[in-house]
C-alpha cells in the first residue's frame, strides 16, 4: 500500500515546472512599422500616414489585416492600400485578415457565408460600394447571388484579385507580422491559415521558446504593448477613433497613435 501511495501522491517539495520567461530581444534586420486593424477608417489611415511620413520616412510598412467591415469607408481603405502597395516607395506589405477572408468567402459562396459576414460588419462594406442588402427574401439564394454579383462588379476584378493575393505572414529578422496569433509550440512557417487569421488559445499565455517575436492585430487592446514576444497594436479604430502603429527597431518598440487620445 505504501508503495502504491508513493506512486500516486506528489513528492514533498515538488511542483509543476514554470514556463520559461521570454527573454529574446526584438531584432529586425531593418526597422519597420506595423499598422493595426483599420476596419474601414480611411480618415484615420490618412492621419497616421501623415504622421509616419514625418517620423519614419522611407521605412517599410506592414499592414496587419482587417481593412474592411464595421467602419464606413472600406472602399476608400482598399483603394488606398492597393495604390500604396503598388507604389513600393516605401516598401508596403498588406497581410490578409480574417475579415478579408470572410468577404472572399461571401463572394465565393454567398448562400453559406453571407450571414456570418453581415454579423461581423459586412453591411458597412455593402454601403461603401453602393450595394443594397436585399429587402425581401434576404436568405433566398437568388437574392444573395444578385447581391454578391453587384458587389463583385462594384469592387472590380483587380480589387478582388488583390485581396486573394494577400500573404498570411511577413518576416523581418526575428519579428513576424501576422494577423491574429500563432500556436506557440510550432514554427511560424508551419502555422495553418485558420490559426494565423483567427488565433490560437495558447498564443498569449504560453511564451515561445524559439525567440521569435510576433506583431499582430485582431484582438482589441486599450493600450498597445510589447510583452513576452507579443506586440499588440489593434486599438479598435472603428469604435475608438484610435488607429495605432508599432515602430519596431533593433531592441526597441514604440507606438504611434492617431484619432482621439493621440
Amino acid at each position: 500500500m505504501k508503495k502504491l501511495l508513493s506512486r500516486l501522491l506528489p513528492r514533498t517539495g515538488t511542483s509543476r515546472q514554470a514556463q520559461p520567461a521570454f527573454t529574446a530581444p526584438v531584432a529586425p534586420d531593418r526597422s519597420f512599422v506595423a499598422i493595426g486593424d483599420i476596419h474601414g477608417r480611411a480618415d484615420l489611415l490618412g492621419d497616421l500616414e501623415r504622421r509616419l511620413e514625418a517620423e519614419c520616412p522611407g521605412w517599410p510598412v506592414v499592414f496587419l489585416g482587417d481593412y474592411v467591415d464595421r467602419g464606413e469607408q472600406s472602399r476608400e481603405v482598399l483603394e488606398r492600400l492597393m495604390a500604396v502597395s503598388e507604389e513600393d516607395k516605401p516598401e508596403v506589405t498588406c497581410l490578409m485578415g480574417n475579415h478579408e477572408r470572410m468577404l472572399l468567402d461571401m463572394l465565393d459562396n454567398p448562400e453559406r457565408a453571407t450571414s456570418r459576414w453581415l454579423r461581423n460588419g459586412g453591411l458597412q462594406v455593402l454601403a461603401s460600394f453602393g450595394v443594397a442588402l436585399p429587402r425581401r427574401n434576404s436568405a433566398n439564394p437568388a437574392a444573395l447571388n444578385d447581391m454578391r454579383d453587384a458587389l463583385a462588379t462594384a469592387m472590380g476584378d483587380s480589387m478582388i484579385a488583390w485581396l486573394r493575393a494577400r500573404p498570411l505572414r511577413w518576416q523581418n529578422g526575428n519579428v513576424w507580422a501576422l494577423h491574429a496569433g500563432a500556436d506557440p509550440r510550432h514554427p511560424i512557417s508551419e502555422q495553418t491559415e485558420d490559426i494565423l487569421l483567427w488565433g490560437h488559445p495558447d498564443f498569449q499565455s504560453c511564451p515561445r521558446a524559439d525567440g521569435q517575436w510576433i506583431v499582430h492585430g485582431h484582438t482589441i487592446v486599450d493600450i498597445p504593448y510589447a510583452v513576452n514576444g507579443c506586440i499588440a497594436v489593434d486599438t479598435g479604430a472603428y469604435a475608438t477613433g484610435r488607429l495605432s502603429a508599432a515602430v519596431i527597431g533593433d531592441g526597441d518598440v514604440r507606438f504611434l497613435h492617431t484619432g482621439r487620445n493621440t
